[in-house]
């Protein structure tokens, strides 16, 4: 805050403010805090969609003659017998000779034999895509209730109401079969819409410029370890004793903590949290320029913004490719390859592990780009960007081309594709909070609205390719359609982003209380001046 001290008797605030302006905020704050409250909370909803693929596959008898889809499996279940194969008995005659209380927990899937369901390929499916159902409906309207009513009310209901339906999924499989368990993980798609939203929000009000990239990256790591998390622990819980069941529950208690820990240490804003030293709340909102009264969302300036669509461009472009990425490499490894990459979860992990390492370089190398201004906000989001477009674009050209059976090559092209593409994280993905602070979580819940729209076309698309999955040719124009969705978006984000604050973000109102601010001082300053004369 910048006053004039040489008038009305107004040195002793200058002197006050020019404290706080100098004074250094560094160490562990409360803004470092809650940040970690939201690389859990996206840690905990990540690893909850990525643990989906894995549990079905513990879940289901896998039978080439399945065909028909069970609406319940209520009357069977799959035990495994002393020859290593299957056998079908009703779950009656398998509680025939517990007593009562194996019987009670039994029943509650607390104790084996766990049942095994006949679903082919397609309810399988279904189940797997139904969180998206959800997930796409709310996007929007999850930005404008985080605005509106804040992002900690928001993060905590979503994340409890996440903790009672992942734990109670085996019951729903058991008892309401495929179409119950699908309605669940819509109803997961529905309170996770909030997150991003949510998590931008909070970000938006929390984050000054000079440390934005490490600690918005931090949060969004979360994204990242989330997915490594969901891959490795959820093979280990269905191979113990707990079973697929225990895979939902262990998700379940762990979103229950994660949520009751935004509630208690959550805050949307550094002057809503109880424990924050005056010091660093003076530090963030100086910086930011948070305004102190909530306005109505200027949709029409937003949707005039050229750096918005900018943004958008460059998400539907990470978007597409990420789905390409997560969901048909790995079939072209398997068809085309010859390696089953969804079979070793350390070969799965590995690239996701390392990306979440290289989020920290890219998290410093943008923050020391812009503190030593080596170049401008703009320009460092556009760098970053590029990186995480163009570089893997160039890597799926490469995958295309990689000699068959060679296992050390492909991963080595798929960590260099990982290590590469989150550098988007410190590119288009916080630009939001650059543009805007008090509106970032619309802006967010826009773009990531439009890139899911796009996106899940990509697996479509291919689709439609792929008359004959065993055909290089045919993958190779898979890859391209990726590579050019990467190097178009970008390059439409390259020409019309933008990196200042927009001119909508504080509207006039704010600007005038804080002119008013001094003069509410001023009979507190002429009295301090007094007691020195």
């Amino acid at each position: 805050m910048n006053v004039n001290g040489t008038e009305n008797g107004k040195t002793t605030l200058h002197v006050v403010l020019e404290d706080f302006e100098t004074s250094k905020v560094s160490g562990w704050g409360r803004r470092h805090q809650q940040c970690l409250i939201l690389f859990c909370c996206l840690t905990t909803a990540l690893s909850m969609r990525a643990c989906m693929g894995v549990a079905l596959v513990a879940m289901v008898e896998h039978t080439a003659n399945t065909t028909q889809v069970e609406y319940n499996a209520t009357d069977v279940t799959v035990v495994h017998n002393v020859n290593g194969s299957y056998v079908k008995v009703p779950i009656t005659e398998v509680r025939t000779n517990m007593s009562s209380m194996e019987t009670f927990l039994h029943a509650l899937l607390l104790i084996p034999p766990y049942p095994k369901f006949q679903w082919p390929k397609k309810t399988q499916d279904i189940i797997s895509s139904s969180f998206f159902w959800g997930y796409m409906l709310l996007q929007i309207p999850g930005g404008q209730l985080a605005h509106q009513f804040g992002a900690r009310y928001l993060l905590t209901g979503a994340l409890l109401i996440n903790c009672v339906l992942c734990f109670s999924l085996p019951w729903a499989a058991l008892y309401g079969g495929w179409i119950l368990m699908a309605i669940f993980r819509i109803v997961q798609g529905l309170t996770q819409a909030c997150l991003l939203p949510g998590v931008h929000t909070i970000l938006g009000k929390w984050t000054p410029l000079e440390e934005r990239g490490r600690l918005a990256g931090w949060a969004y790591g979360g994204s990242i370890f989330g997915t490594v998390l969901g891959l490795t622990v959820t093979g280990f819980i269905a191979s113990s004793p707990a079973g697929w069941p225990g895979i939902f529950r262990f998700y379940g208690i762990l979103s229950g903590i994660v949520g009751s820990g935004m509630w208690i240490f959550g805050a949307d804003t550094p002057a809503q949290h109880k424990t924050i030293s005056v010091a660093e709340r003076r530090y963030i909102e100086e910086r930011l320029g948070v305004g102190k009264k909530k306005h109505p969302v200027p949709w029409g300036k937003i949707l005039r913004c050229r750096g918005m669509w900018a943004i958008m461009s460059a998400h539907i472009g990470q978007a597409w490719g990420q789905l390409t990425f997560y969901t048909e490499v790995p079939a072209f490894m398997d068809k085309v390859m010859g390696v089953n990459i969804r079979a070793n979860g350390v070969l799965t992990a590995l690239p996701y592990l390392i990306m979440w390492f290289a989020n920290f370089f890219y998290t410093w190398f943008s923050d020391m780009l812009i503190v030593k201004k080596i170049l401008n906000v703009a320009n460092t989001r556009k760098l970053a960007n590029s990186i995480g477009s163009v570089l893997p674009a160039i890597g799926f050209v490469v995958l295309a081309y990689v000699p068959k059976s060679n296992i050390y090559v492909v991963e080595t092209v798929l960590i260099a594709i990982c290590i590469f593409k989150i550098a988007s994280n410190v590119g288009y993905h916080i630009n939001h909070i650059d543009i805007t602070n008090n509106y970032s979580g619309t802006l967010i819940s826009l773009s990531n609205f439009a890139s899911n729209l796009f996106g899940s076309q990509a697996p479509i698309v291919a689709g439609f390719i792929l008359t004959d999955v065993t055909s290089e040719y045919q993958w190779r124009k898979v890859f391209y359609v990726a590579a050019s969705f990467y190097f178009f978006t970008n390059l439409f984000y390259v020409v019309f982003g933008e990196g200042e604050k927009a001119e909508w973000d504080n509207p006039p109102e704010d600007q005038d209380d804080k002119k008013q601010d001094p003069s509410e001082m001023e009979p507190m300053i002429k009295e301090d001046t007094t007691k020195k004369q």
